[in-house]
């Protein structure tokens, strides 16, 4: 896959986009479409975290709801540079992770009454070339590099064990460090 220099992808915009007029769900089990980058430095023992906009004090994932005018892959580019102002290479589509917390995921009510995911995670691996210093949500979030063991803890800091999910597959460096507390 190729990174921002490819035409197919989207111009970086100086605003992000707002509202859910275009967003996709899944046709067969109503999922949210949601896509982001696991943005790794070169040496893959590092993933940049994002403050969570929602959440004062959690740490998550750039991601966001994939649009109709959009691929998951373009969706994931956009969302990564409007949340964290971040460009590099698209190394890799990881597996969809599917996210089923909460009481308020869907339900079919069929033979087996299957509990449907309320969103499914469409991650892309991405090797950062450049942090910018000015990105559309600069003055919402935070960003910072963290190691595995770092971004694990935040993230099930922020109850969040499908991003863990999304980060275990990408091929971040699995440090020891701070093992102990990972678990809440």
């Amino acid at each position: 896959m190729s990174g921002y220099t490819n035409p197919n992808l989207p111009v970086k915009a100086t605003t992000a986009r707002v509202g859910r007029e275009r967003q996709r769900y899944n046709e067969k089990t109503g999922a949210r479409i949601v896509a982001g980058c696991i943005c790794l430095n070169e040496s893959k023992t590092k993933v940049i975290m994002i403050s969570s906009s929602k959440n004062k004090g959690r740490w998550v994932l750039p991601k966001g709801g994939n649009e109709s005018d959009e691929s998951e892959l373009e969706t994931a580019v956009r969302e990564t540079w409007e949340e964290a102002g971040v460009e590099g290479i698209i190394v890799k589509k990881l597996p969809i992770v599917l996210d089923s917390r909460g009481h308020k995921a869907p339900v079919i009510h069929g033979e087996f009454n299957e509990i449907i995911p309320k969103s499914e995670f469409h991650f892309f691996e991405l090797s950062v070339d450049h942090l910018s210093t000015d990105w559309p949500e600069l003055h919402k979030r935070e960003r910072r590099w963290c190691t595995y063991s770092e971004a694990k803890h935040e993230l099930l800091k922020s109850k969040r064990p499908e991003l863990v999910e999304a980060l275990n597959s990408s091929s971040i460096i699995k440090d020891t460090t701070n093992e102990n507390v990972d678990e809440y």
